[in-house]
């Protein structure tokens, strides 16, 4: 959902819900924070949501919209792996929520998937209740998928690579890819290999890192920017090639030049719309702070005894909605600080020193990105 600008003692309620169904993954993919990461919480946690918590959550939904006044909420059905359930349980889910939601609120639903379970009446029966379908893919050939294996090692490519044909075929229900950067796979590569699949949208995500467990990539010497780079050659790619589909990092970026407020916690200084519900109920934090340590995302907040104006209030998602204030004193110091917002907050963490007041640990990355960006938009301005 769109950021917004707001003053320094606004409450901004949350506008994005996501909401666990499986726990578990039919995938094994090497670089997953979630079961390969420092957060074992989901081994503790049923496997699938049962229908009581799913209700209570609905209500939970409806009560923070009535709150509000919210015109629209979006509930995004995640994982671990969200059709292992098979079609029926998020039928049932979305149901739930919008028999719960009051009068004049509306909710857009979503899933995303690793598309392996994909089938063409999966997909009729989700478009037909109102659902769009993101999937998670490393690019759009067999070998820059080989990370994204199941458990017994087998590629998941030829399954996925059927879902996205099927999914092309249904553009108004195809949200779009998700695709983390390999960094030994050349960005030629994987942005012309994506495009190929004529997605509506692909978002380049950096790989969950922090100071205490750096990037695959090294990030020294000083002055040495790999993902950066990386990032630099396919925004050119994609800034010369003419219509394709929309690259999130890249237009947030440019919106952001422009002055535009973000809607993606990579970069801007908006504040945070979105909190997740497990299986058993608990209110959590954004996966990626499990990339972090044992119970980052952790708020010790339920569905059943908390309200979620219960966790606007809770420290960690408040130091997550403080923009500028939020920041250490060396992002706020910074000429880039309203572009780049201090990168993702799980990217900021070291455990020795300031947790999560440090600079990203993609800070010179992503100065590297939004400079390059600033520069191309700059020229494009005066040509015309």
């Amino acid at each position: 959902m769109a950021g917004e600008k707001t003053g320094p003692t606004a409450v901004v309620p949350f506008r994005q819900f996501v909401l666990k169904v499986h726990s578990r993954c039919n995938l094994a993919c090497t670089y997953c924070y979630i079961y390969a990461g420092p957060d074992r919480s989901w081994r503790a946690r049923p496997p699938t949501v049962p229908a009581a918590t799913m209700r209570q959550t609905a209500l939970r939904i409806a009560e923070h919209a009535r709150t509000h006044r919210l015109r629209e909420v979006r509930i995004d059905l995640h994982g671990g792996e969200p059709l292992l359930t098979g079609p029926g349980p998020l039928l049932a889910q979305a149901a739930a929520v919008r028999a719960a939601l009051p009068a004049g609120c509306t909710a857009e639903f979503g899933v995303q998937t690793n598309g392996t379970l994909l089938t063409r009446d999966m997909i009729d029966t989700l478009a037909a209740a109102g659902f769009r379908l993101g999937l998670s893919l490393d690019g759009g050939t067999p070998g820059l998928n080989r990370r994204r294996i199941d458990h017994a090692g087998r590629p998941s490519w030829p399954a996925v690579s059927r879902a996205v044909r099927l999914l092309h075929d249904r553009p108004e229900v195809f949200a779009g890819i998700l695709c983390t950067i390999d960094i030994t796979a050349a960005p030629a590569e994987v942005h012309d290999s994506l495009r190929a699949l004529d997605p509506p949208m692909v978002d380049f995500l950096l790989p969950h890192a922090n100071w205490t467990s750096p990037p695959p990539a090294p990030l020294g010497p000083a002055g040495r920017t790999p993902y950066g780079d990386w990032l630099c050659t396919a925004f050119d790619l994609w800034w010369d090639g003419g219509p394709g589909p929309r690259v999130r990092v890249f237009t947030e970026i440019l919106g952001l030049l422009l002055g535009r407020p973000s809607s993606s916690e990579a970069v801007g200084l908006s504040p945070v719309v979105a909190l997740v519900v497990d299986t058993d109920g608990a209110i959590e934090q954004v996966d990626s702070l499990k990339s972090t340590y044992e119970g980052a995302a952790a708020t010790g907040l339920d569905v059943f005894h908390h309200t979620f104006d219960d966790a606007l209030a809770h420290p960690g998602m408040a130091a997550r909605r403080s923009g500028r204030d939020g920041l250490g004193a060396q992002c706020r110091g910074c000429a880039l600080v309203e572009v780049c917002g201090g990168g993702n907050y799980a990217h900021r963490y070291r455990a020795d020193a300031g947790g999560f007041t440090n600079p990203s640990v993609y800070c010179a990355d992503l100065e590297r990105l939004i400079r390059h960006i600033a520069a191309r938009l700059d020229t494009t301005v005066a040509l015309n």
